[in-house]
């Protein structure tokens, strides 16, 4: 007989679960794993590991639960018993509980919608409750008396931003983003939601003969209150402004709870300079920077050169300076290999004086970037992102990179990561819609362009984008040419902008337009890379064989791996003169990765390797020429057709060089009906040597006589366009 109730039907779930002690050990695993996770919090922080070890311990520690739960019922003291259906019925419902929990939060992140037409805000912002520490910091408020102290706030904002950036687990909103609340009546809670963040700093600077007073608040966007407040009143010097801005942002860490590594630490304590003019000089250098216009970055480029005089050890100037010359081999016409050597100068001496600046390790992967070195660049990139990785431009030039790999869905991610931290910057909404472009997203990178347009109506670069997807992967040229000029006319320094407005027109089938804009082009910018390649382009489409040449030939002179265009003009000169030689030479040296063993084609690559398989086959080498025809195949099938960077009729061009000219004619027709209107159309109905098979072939001439037709029904509505009229900058419609 004995003492108590036994194991069975009638004792309680509870009695049973104590009985077989495992209630106890449930007790000592949880405080086991829960010591456990204690060390390895220690170890996370003290080696700088990624925080997704502490995830992968906690998740172990959670599976083991079970485990032990189920050890100590059948271990239990006395013995293994039948389980009752109830206590079947009460596990399986906490498994299905704890299962559906799960699901929920693990899919409770919300989801980027990839649908056409998807609206802005799905990739620039996220719900504040869905991230960890996230902070905004609004434009501080000038409370000197001066109007003239305004740039000097603005620096000390912008300083703020950037020490603020440093610490890895802050996600930091970009000076461009917040910089659209200046002034701003709208509660902090709806500035938050636009910014996908959790928190809000807001300030105020008065300067005052030898005195400076920061006032600062930080509001937790949610509830409205106050989390932290302080005053700073210190003496007007460089070495006080750092170090009020050092101390604010550990305090904001704090309040955020925002553990800072040493490292981090460390770098949120350097002062960048003693100097205080430099630092102004600094300071006026970003503001022009950040423009991107012809003229904002040739100002950029002398506050830069200023401020290294006033402190020749002021590493920030240094890497500001590598970026202003940089950038203006694309907007402002700068002769590219002479410009590299002089940014790469000058990111070298801003390295040498601070070897753990990010903005100079993103400057240098810049300068990789445009010479086309794409590993070292994003080596290079990689690292910038490990030392700060919060500098939106970071994951713009890093995205570049991947797109001229080919990686397209890495490239993405960065763009988007570019999108979060600068969700209201326009360069981070055109680059990301070019990564929706590279990938036949349209719709979506119609949203972008637009998105920036209504950003700043007077950009440039925005109007462009817009221009070039109406027109190539829209149809849309009346819309385009109107677009272009008014691009042109607001920055007439850019070779660029002239350049696409010339092959518009080109595209439109006005030649004589096309040729004045291509002289004027040669004449403004005689020695730029960008306006010579555009220059050999579109003199290789209408048939100007020895000016496309001439060209080709000094573009590439700067740098081998130009645009196909370029590198067609030399070849088709080349086959001309049936130098086939000297055109394998050319690949060989500019892209010497379809020559590999295994030819490596992407979207980047792709025209280029069909016009060197049709070298190869002149020259004997069929198999190789294969290679590349089949390689390019692979890179159709999950490429769009449309877009200025689109396939267009690569797929006609690869069965004309493996002579099947049935698949070659179905393949134009299939590319005509979709709406493909070129580039360059002109160059592959009358000059293309890839076409040489299929040119004088009845359906060859009608596709491109439906072209012809629909091009001039546009050039006719152009034409009968007033100055005045109406405008659509959305390419959506």
């Amino acid at each position: 007989m004995s003492d108590g109730p036994q194991d069975g039907e009638g004792s309680s779930i509870w009695d049973r679960l104590r009985r077989r002690k495992v209630v106890q050990w449930t007790l000592a695993y949880a405080a086991g794993a829960w010591g456990l996770l204690q060390g390895l919090q220690f170890i996370v922080d003290a080696f700088e590991w990624p925080n997704r070890v502490l995830k992968l311990g906690t998740v172990a520690a959670l599976v083991g639960l079970p485990l032990v739960v189920a050890i100590a019922w059948f271990r239990g003291e006395r013995g293994a018993q039948r389980v009752t259906r109830t206590e079947l019925a009460v596990v399986t419902i906490l498994f299905l509980i704890g299962g559906g929990l799960f699901w929920h939060y693990q899919g409770s992140t919300p989801a980027i919608d990839t649908s056409a037409g998807s609206s802005i805000e799905l990739a620039t912002t996220m719900p504040a409750t869905d991230i960890g520490p996230s902070i905004a910091v609004l434009p501080f408020d000038n409370r000197s008396a001066r109007a003239d102290d305004a740039f000097f706030v603005d620096g000390i904002h912008d300083d703020i931003l950037t020490q603020l950036s440093k610490i890895s687990a802050l996600k930091v909103i970009s000076r461009t983003s917040v910089e659209q609340f200046r002034d701003t009546k709208l509660p902090i809670k709806e500035i938050a939601q636009q910014l996908g963040v959790k928190s809000i700093l807001e300030g105020g600077v008065q300067r005052g003969g030898d005195r400076v007073r920061i006032n600062v608040q930080l509001i937790d966007a949610a509830t409205d209150a106050h989390l932290w407040a302080e005053t700073y009143d210190r003496e007007l010097t460089a070495t006080e402004i750092f170090a009020i801005q050092s101390e604010l942002a550990e305090a904001i860490a704090g309040a955020l709870k925002a553990k800072l590594t040493e490292s981090e630490k460390d770098r949120v304590d350097a002062v960048p300079t003693q100097n205080l003019a430099a630092w102004e000089a600094y300071q006026l250098g970003r503001q022009r920077l950040a423009r991107r216009t012809s003229d904002s970055l040739a100002d950029a480029e002398r506050f830069f050169q200023k401020a290294t005089n006033l402190d020749p050890g002021f590493a920030l100037a240094y890497a500001g300076l590598g970026d202003a010359l940089r950038l203006q081999i694309d907007y402002g016409g700068k002769p590219m290999e002479a410009t590299l050597v002089a940014a790469e100068g000058a990111i070298r001496k801003a390295l040498e004086l601070d070897p753990e600046l990010a903005e100079a390790w993103t400057s240098k992967g810049g300068i990789e970037l445009s010479r086309g070195n794409f590993g070292e660049a994003e080596e290079l990139l990689r690292r910038a992102i490990q030392l700060n990785p919060n500098i939106a431009t970071t994951h713009v030039w890093l995205s570049a990179v991947l797109a001229n790999s080919g990686r397209l869905e890495e490239e993405l991610e960065h763009s988007e990561r570019a999108a979060q931290l600068d969700p209201l910057s326009v360069i981070a909404q055109l680059n990301l819609g070019g990564s929706m472009e590279l990938m036949g997203r349209f719709d979506e990178a119609a949203t972008r362009y637009q998105r920036a347009v209504e950003l700043d109506p007077t950009s440039p670069v925005a109007l462009g984008r817009i221009s070039v997807l109406n027109a190539y992967a829209r149809r849309r040229f009346t819309d385009a040419v109107l677009v272009q000029e008014r691009a042109v006319a607001l920055d007439e320094a850019s070779p660029k902008l002239a350049g696409d407005l010339a092959l518009l027109w080109l595209d439109l089938d006005d030649e004589a337009r096309a040729a004045r804009l291509l002289r004027s082009i040669a004449r403004k910018w005689p020695d730029d890379l960008t306006a010579n390649g555009y220059v050999a382009g579109i003199a290789g489409s209408i048939g100007d064989h020895a000016m496309a040449e001439a060209h080709a030939r000094k573009a590439l002179e700067g740098y081998p791996r130009s645009h196909q265009l370029v590198v067609a003009a030399m070849r088709n000169a080349d086959l001309r003169r049936d130098d086939l030689e000297a055109a394998r030479a050319r690949y060989a040296a500019g892209f010497p990765e379809l020559l590999a063993a295994t030819p490596q084609v992407d979207v980047t690559n792709l025209q280029l390797a069909i016009d060197l398989a049709l070298v190869l086959q002149k020259m004997g080498d069929a198999s190789k020429a294969n290679e590349l025809l089949n390689a390019s195949e692979l890179v159709i099938r999950k490429s769009p057709r449309l877009g200025f960077v689109g396939y267009g009729i690569s797929d006609v061009q690869i069965h004309a060089l493996r002579d099947d000219k049935r698949k070659a004619l179905a393949a134009l027709r299939a590319a005509e009906a979709a709406g493909w209107r070129g580039p360059t159309w002109r160059y592959y109905r009358d000059i293309d040597p890839n076409l040489a098979s299929i040119r004088d072939e009845p359906e060859f001439k009608a596709v491109f006589a439906d072209i012809e037709r629909d091009i001039a029904r546009q050039r006719a509505e152009l034409a009968k366009r007033s100055e005045d009229g109406p405008l659509d900058l959305d390419p959506s419609h």
